[in-house]
């Protein structure tokens, strides 16, 4: 069997999670046979259609309650990944266990850690001695090979 299981609807409440707030969530590996799809249709039109996430987020939705890990969006990605022999998708999982779902809490955007949030690079201090990469505040990584008629 591919999935843990197969269910229509959510058995968990409505999360009202935006997709700002899914962004804030960093994808990790699951295993195919731990996810329970909450729909029963599969459209083969999409599961066939190589730009189907194009518009969407490239990552599965996942939303873990009561233990449970339910597969909320990338039912077709999931299954092309079967259909591949691949038994991982990379999801976004939304721990809905974890965290505070009371009429006082704050809303599910607020209580998510803004993971997605690049740090700020500091810029060097001192140049290195070394030479091998010389980078400045607004370098890419990539330094020029060294010319023949130069001294490094």
């Amino acid at each position: 069997m591919i999935f843990k299981g197969v269910r229509e609807g959510k058995p968990y409440p409505d999360h009202g999670l935006s997709s700002r707030g899914w962004a804030k969530i960093p994808p990790r590996q699951l295993r195919l046979d731990q996810l329970i799809p909450i729909t029963k249709v599969l459209a083969l039109d999409k599961l066939l259609s190589e730009d189907s996430t194009f518009y969407g987020d490239l990552f599965a939705h996942v939303v873990r309650w009561e233990g449970d890990l339910y597969l909320e969006d990338g039912l077709h990605r999931a299954v092309r990944s079967a259909l591949r022999n691949r038994h991982i998708i990379h999801a976004r999982t939304l721990d809905l266990d974890a965290l505070d779902l009371s009429g006082t809490a704050a809303p599910l955007d607020e209580q998510l850690e803004d993971t997605a949030e690049i740090p700020a690079r500091r810029p060097p201090t001192a140049p290195d001695a070394g030479g091998a990469h010389r980078r400045g505040t607004r370098s890419t990584g990539w330094t020029s090979p060294a010319r023949p008629d130069s001294g490094w």
